[in-house]
């Protein structure tokens, strides 16, 4: 699903040059739940940019889904975005003054999807990620969690190949970021998406099946976890 070779990137930053990413090199197959985690300024920010297609890479290679994404314009980049990657955010980024059904149908939009059809994957959408009585609240009727989920069936709505998700618990409280990794976590065994967790949380990434770590934007450690936390597992700190 993403094979990621020798992959470099670098910023010019006034006379200085800066190495975000230095010879990193992984995969991720199909259907698997994966955290890539490091401290700020381990390169995890500048990985996610490259995996989400948002930017390319300096040298070393991209594959996605068997398709090259370092050889690829901007036009190519822009359509593997629209059709192969669903992005979640820490922040909601969803329009204030929209319904649920408008927010997940607006990809839809995008990608010409017109009529009822439109609609219907809308709502199949936000039924997956348990919110089909919320179809026509606003952002501003909605908890904050509830808000996470709606873009959450946004970023489902084109049926992605994998589901890539940047801190996604960092705007919410201890409970309600639990039931968003619960939701995550049934999303990926109910339905076999591949997701892909962006954080620098340890407990987010202990409910993955495997845990990637950078610094210094290099790979310092690839290792399997045998045992994820399970689904409604509170936070230690919580544990009296």
């Amino acid at each position: 699903m993403i094979n990621v070779e020798n992959l470099t990137k670098l910023f010019q930053m006034g006379d200085s040059e800066v190495r975000a990413l230095n010879d990193t090199t992984f995969n991720v197959n199909r259907g698997e739940m994966v955290a890539i985690m490091g401290p700020s300024g381990s390169g995890k920010s500048t990985l996610m940019s490259i995996l989400g297609c948002l930017d390319v890479p300096t040298s070393g290679t991209y594959s996605l889904d068997g398709a090259a994404i370092e050889k690829m314009d901007d036009i190519e980049l822009a359509e593997i975005r629209g059709c192969k990657i669903g992005f979640v955010f820490q922040q909601f980024n969803l329009l204030s003054r929209t319904s649920a059904l408008e927010n997940v149908m607006l990809p839809l939009t995008y990608a010409g999807i017109r009529g009822k059809e439109k609609q219907e994957r809308a709502l199949t959408a936000l039924d997956r990620v348990g919110l089909s009585d919320r179809t026509h609240h606003t952002p501003s009727e909605l908890s904050g969690g509830q808000q996470q989920r709606v873009a959450i069936a946004r970023a489902l709505v084109n049926e992605p190949a994998i589901l890539l998700a940047d801190e996604p618990t960092g705007m919410l409280d201890s409970k309600t970021g639990v039931e968003i990794l619960d939701l995550f976590q049934n999303l990926h065994e109910e339905n076999g998406q591949t997701v892909v967790l962006v954080t620098h949380d340890p407990f987010v990434a202990r409910h993955t099946d495997r845990i990637i770590k950078l610094s210094d934007g290099q790979v310092v450690s690839d290792e399997v976890n045998y045992n994820p936390t399970k689904a409604g597992t509170p936070r230690p700190e919580e544990v009296m």
